[in-house]
């Protein structure tokens, strides 16, 4: 009987084991985004690299716990928008994950806000953070977008997203700005 018990614990063990993330896997990614971040001008700090890399990837979970995201974005969006979970849309991403960024006080490093208008018949935006070299624009820079994948993070280069086309946020608030004063009553 002590035996039996004892090769069921080791199997579940394996198990859980074997369909665990491994923390390998994890930091390779980390180490990507790191060397990214790096890459992107001769004047950023590595250390700082290193830094934003690690907290961007921890935050992205940390904030889909917050948000107790248990299903796709946008599922998700649905329980925000019918009043079952408070927070978790791609904006409360955003600016979760600029604000927690931007307590770093980086030196060589900014973090701004950018948004892509629909190219979707569902017309939805999507907001991100994005990380840049201290000074430069969203176009110089990576997005950092937690939303996308439910809190793990994906990133890229802004210019190269396969899915959304990045604008500054200042820039898609102003135009649709714009045509709300524009459009006909």
């Amino acid at each position: 009987m002590k035996s039996i018990v004892v090769s069921v614990m080791l199997l579940a063990i394996t198990l859980i084991a074997a369909c665990s993330p491994g923390t390998t896997n994890g930091q390779n990614e980390v180490n990507r985004l790191q060397q990214a971040i790096q890459a992107l001008g001769p004047d950023v700090d590595p250390f700082e690299a290193e830094r934003a890399a690690r907290l961007a990837y921890h935050h992205a979970t940390a904030l889909a716990e917050q948000y107790q995201v248990s299903t796709s974005p946008i599922l998700h969006n649905t329980l925000v928008n019918s009043g079952v979970r408070q927070r978790g849309l791609c904006y409360h991403y955003a600016e979760d994950m600029q604000a927690r960024l931007r307590q770093e006080n980086f030196q060589s490093l900014g973090i701004l806000r950018a948004i892509a208008e629909p190219r979707n018949n569902f017309r939805i935006e999507h907001s991100s953070a994005v990380i840049v070299p201290k000074g430069a624009d969203i176009y110089s820079g990576i997005v950092l977008d937690p939303w996308r994948h439910g809190g793990n993070l994906f990133w890229s280069a802004t210019s190269k997203d396969p899915r959304y086309d990045w604008e500054p946020r200042m820039t898609v608030l102003r135009r649709k700005n714009t045509r709300r004063i524009e459009a006909p009553n």
